[in-house]
C-alpha cells in the first residue's frame, strides 16, 4: 500500500478510476467547485445517502484496521483510497476533503468500511464539542486542506 501523501507528486496507480475516464474536470453548475467531476455521488454509494451507522459524525477519527491493511488489494477504488489515507488517523471530514468527495458520500463509504471491519472509528467524547480550542484547531485544519 502506498502512502497517498508521499512526496512524488503523482497519485498512486490505485487512484486511477476508469469510470471517470473522459469525465470533464470543468466546473459543474455555477462554477463554484472547479475540478469536480460530473459523476453523480450516489453512484459511489449505490444510491444510499445515509451511512450504515446513522450516528457517524464528520469529526469521528478513523484509522485502518489490521484487516483493512491486509485486504487493501481486494477493495474498490474509493474504498482503497480511504484505507490508504487512514494509515494515519483522520476525521471523516478530512477524508472527504483529501479525496474531493462530498462529506455525505465519505460518511457512507467510511460507515461501510467500518461495518466490514476495515476501519476503526473513534468517536469524540462530549467534552470535545464544548472545547473551544479543539473546535478552533479543527476549523484551522479544515481550512488548511483547501
Amino acid at each position: 500500500m502506498t502512502d497517498p501523501n508521499s512526496g512524488s507528486g503523482q497519485p498512486p496507480a490505485s487512484w486511477r478510476r476508469p469510470y471517470l475516464e473522459g469525465a470533464s474536470a470543468e466546473p459543474v453548475g455555477d462554477g463554484s467547485e472547479p475540478g469536480v467531476s460530473r459523476l453523480r455521488p450516489y453512484l459511489l454509494t449505490s444510491g444510499r445517502v445515509e451511512p450504515v451507522d446513522h450516528t457517524l459524525e464528520i469529526e469521528a477519527q478513523v484509522m485502518t484496521s489490521t484487516l483493512g491493511a491486509s485486504s487493501y488489494g481486494g477493495l474498490a477504488f474509493e474504498q482503497r483510497d480511504i484505507v490508504a489515507l487512514c494509515q494515519n488517523t483522520l476525521s471523516v471530514a478530512e477524508i472527504a476533503a483529501k479525496l474531493r468527495l462530498h462529506v455525505g458520500v465519505a460518511r457512507v463509504l467510511v460507515g461501510d468500511l467500518a461495518a466490514a471491519g476495515y476501519l476503526v472509528v473513534s468517536r469524540p467524547g462530549a467534552w470535545v464539542a464544548q472545547d473551544k480550542n479543539m473546535i478552533e484547531r479543527v476549523i484551522r485544519g479544515l481550512e488548511a486542506i483547501r
